[in-house]
């Protein structure tokens, strides 16, 4: 009995420990399958957190640089994951907020809360996160102040969207805020840790995308801004090319422009227009609609009225954007040219820029859109360089051809004075070159120098350009005074430079018939004036109506200063050439007295030295061949002295000869009533000296004179008597 009752005790004492063994391992079990649970919600939550992120992740990816489909993402995967009714995400203006994302959120608070950017109560939970950067968590948002003092932001979360409890999140970069998350629940349970680390997970994530699209974008338009940069460098390089190119031609040069800013400012079609006095002629067109083209080109923009958007951009030199034109008042009131370009051309958005030099407005850009779409700050930035290329473009073609009028200038008058150097004595030479240098200069179709003639009438004394031979006969014959019915008449009326633009419909031109003949329209005479006093004009006409510029005027002034002194140079030589003629001829008049008074005084008492010595200078100094002297002896002569006569002459009158004789009658005759020139004509003599002679000229003197004898036997006997006592006085008679 005994032993059966031990053996009970320890079988109940082992039943007992079997039971505690077993209640301790199903309370380890319990615990177990406890943080078993734990485990798995913990990495359901993990995972469905990493599932959130992978996804916001995702969103970031495929979205690289759009912030709304992220915020979006993180928005309704922060309100599951948190367990709460909906979600806003605001992100900060200065002191106010801006929502950017919303979840589930009530149409009526979308509404309050989509208007725009508003400053929340400083209680409420934006209020605070705003004003601690840290997050603010409220458990029931119907108990706080803000509702109690009705701040319509409160008011409008819990009466219109039902909102309890609310939790709000900072975004934060570099303890900067830039944004808040809040979700919301519409009933008081408040949020867990857990859950608020989600939510600020979330808004690291979102202060993530946020810089990265900002990174994305500055790079993007980095990218932009390099492209656009190497888009206007390529078409600076491609305008540069084209002035290189055609350094003094705008034409080309002003088409490249247009083209690259037609096409960089994403443009339908373009214009170039000059300014001229009120006009605005155009320069280039790029891509414009026919119609509108055929219209400009007959009705081109001349005196164009004030309200214009060139006269415009003018009188205000600013660029001029018209957003819409056919909304401009002078499209409204149906202006013909407006009226063209909105319905011709169909512009609706255009863009003026002036062209600038100093202030100075030299003309205008402009680019069309056929739609309503105003150009940005930086197509107009694009628009203003192309149009100060234009500027440098022009002043640099100015420039050049101003250079190269200079030299042709200059190479001009160098041509003159080489002409004037070479043709001293050859005044036409210098006219005709004067004329021909000037026409081409100014571009003249024709030219004329006129000088003063016998009569005192004003004829052409050089030409240029002249057609026909009927042109140059009718010039020929034309002759000018001081008067308005021509051109060189009003020179000369006005002592001043005149242009006349158009010779056909000038009322007071009266050469019709000139006109008619040459072509002539438009004219320019300047004066050559010496002293105060026109002796010449020089002109020049066009074919056209084309006035002559300033500059060409004063180019033909230049040439006509030119002309007076090619003529005063001539005069003075001419003068001087005659002076010294008579110098010498009056040294060799005195060198020949000196010589036969020295002969007279050597040889008192013999008259042959003299006669000798008289002849011989004679001869000399009129430049004759020979000569002979004769004395009178009755009434025959006898020959007394020979300088440097033929030798058949000499032997054909021996001095004292009968021969001499006879022929000293006949030539006392002759000379007594015709010169020396006609003793070298006498038959005889022309014989003897081997002088050529012409029949038919002997023989009209032959018919026209009575014989020597005849005409000496014939002459009146005091005229004889005379004679004889003056050679009676002076011994001898010197030929």
């Amino acid at each position: 009995m005994g032993q059966l009752g031990r053996t009970q005790k320890s079988q109940a004492a082992s039943e007992k420990k079997l039971k505690a063994y077993a209640c301790e391992l199903e309370q380890k079990l319990e615990a177990r399958t406890r943080e078993l649970a734990e485990a798995r919600g913990h990495l359901s939550e993990a995972l469905e957190q990493q599932t959130a992120t992978s996804e916001v992740l995702r969103v970031i990816s495929s979205s690289p640089g759009e912030l709304q489909p992220v915020f979006q993402t993180m928005l309704a995967n922060a309100a599951r994951l948190c367990e709460a009714k909906f979600g806003t995400l605001y992100l900060c203006e200065k002191d106010a907020l801006r929502i950017v994302a919303a979840y589930n959120v009530p149409p009526a608070f979308a509404e309050v809360r989509s208007r725009s950017p508003f400053r929340p109560a400083p209680s409420g939970t934006l209020g605070q996160v705003m004003r601690t950067k840290q997050t603010a968590h409220l458990s029931d948002l119907a108990a706080t102040q803000a509702y109690a003092e009705r701040d319509p932001a409160t008011v409008a979360g819990i009466e219109l969207g039902g909102v309890r409890t609310a939790v709000g999140v900072p975004m934060l970069k570099n303890n900067e805020l830039i944004g808040i998350i809040n979700i919301f629940r519409q009933e008081v349970r408040p949020f867990t840790e857990k859950q608020i680390e989600l939510v600020k997970n979330f808004a690291t994530q979102a202060v993530i995308a946020i810089e990265n699209t900002r990174l994305l974008n500055e790079l993007r338009q980095r990218t932009d801004d390099l492209g656009e940069a190497l888009e206007q460098q390529t078409a600076t390089s491609e305008v540069l090319r084209v002035i290189s190119s055609s350094p003094s031609e705008l034409a080309p040069v002003f088409h490249a422009m247009l083209a690259n800013a037609t096409r960089l400012c994403e443009a339908n079609f373009g214009t170039l227009n000059l300014h001229d006095n009120g006009s605005f002629p155009v320069a280039a067109t790029h891509n414009v609609p026919y119609a509108y083209a055929e219209y400009r080109r007959r009705h081109p923009l001349f005196n164009v009225g004030p309200s214009h958007p060139l006269a415009r951009v003018a009188a205000t030199k600013q660029v001029l954007q018209i957003a819409d034109m056919r909304a401009e008042a002078l499209y409204l009131e149906r202006e013909p040219s407006c009226i063209a370009m909105g319905d011709l051309a169909g512009a609706r958005t255009l863009l003026i820029v002036p062209m600038l030099k100093e202030n100075d407005f030299l003309g205008a850009i402009t680019i069309f859109r056929q739609e309503v779409l105003p150009f940005t700050d930086k197509h107009i930035e694009l628009v203003k360089n192309f149009a100060a290329q234009a500027v440098i473009a022009i002043e640099n073609t100015r420039l050049l051809n101003e250079l190269r009028e200079s030299l042709q200038r200059q190479t001009a008058t160098a041509d003159v004075l080489k002409v004037i150097s070479r043709s001293t004595f050859d005044l036409q030479a210098v006219l005709d070159t004067l004329v021909q240098s000037a026409a081409r200069l100014c571009e003249a179709d024709m030219g004329n120098i006129a000088r003063p003639g016998a009569d005192g009438f004003f004829q052409v004394a050089a030409t240029y350009g002249l057609l026909n031979d009927t042109q140059s006969a009718v010039q020929a014959k034309l002759r000018f005074k001081p008067g308005r019915e021509s051109l060189i008449g009003r020179v000369l009326l006005d002592h001043a430079p005149v242009q006349i633009e158009d010779a056909a419909s000038d009322p007071e031109y009266a050469l019709s018939h000139a006109q008619q003949a040459t072509g002539f329209r438009t004219m320019l005479g300047v004066p050559l004036m010496r002293k105060g006093t026109p002796i010449g004009v020089f002109g020049l006409v066009r074919r056209s109506v084309r006035p002559f510029s300033d500059k060409q005027i004063e180019l033909l002034i230049t040439f006509a200063d030119q002309a007076v002194i090619a003529i005063e140079n001539v005069r003075l030589f001419d003068e001087v050439q005659a002076r010294t003629r008579e110098l010498s001829e009056a040294l060799e008049q005195q060198t020949a007295t000196s010589e036969v008074l020295r002969v007279i005084s050597s040889s008192p008492g013999q008259l042959e030295p003299v006669f000798e010595a008289m002849l011989q200078n004679a001869t000399r100094i009129c430049e004759a061949k020979f000569g002979t002297m004769y004395l009178r002896e009755g009434d025959a002569f006898r020959a007394v002295a020979l300088h440097n006569a033929p030798p058949a002459f000499a032997e054909y009158l021996p001095p004292g000869g009968p021969a001499v004789h006879r022929q000293a009658n006949r030539a006392g005759a002759e000379f007594r009533r015709a010169s020396c020139h006609r003793h070298r004509e006498h038959p005889a003599a022309q014989r003897a000296a081997g002088i050529p002679s012409t029949a038919n000229r002997h023989r009209r003197r032959a018919e026209g004179h009575q014989p020597l004898d005849i005409r000496a036997s014939t002459r009146s006997r005091h005229s004889d008597r005379e004679r004889d006592e003056a050679l009676r006085s002076r011994g001898g008679a010197h030929l």
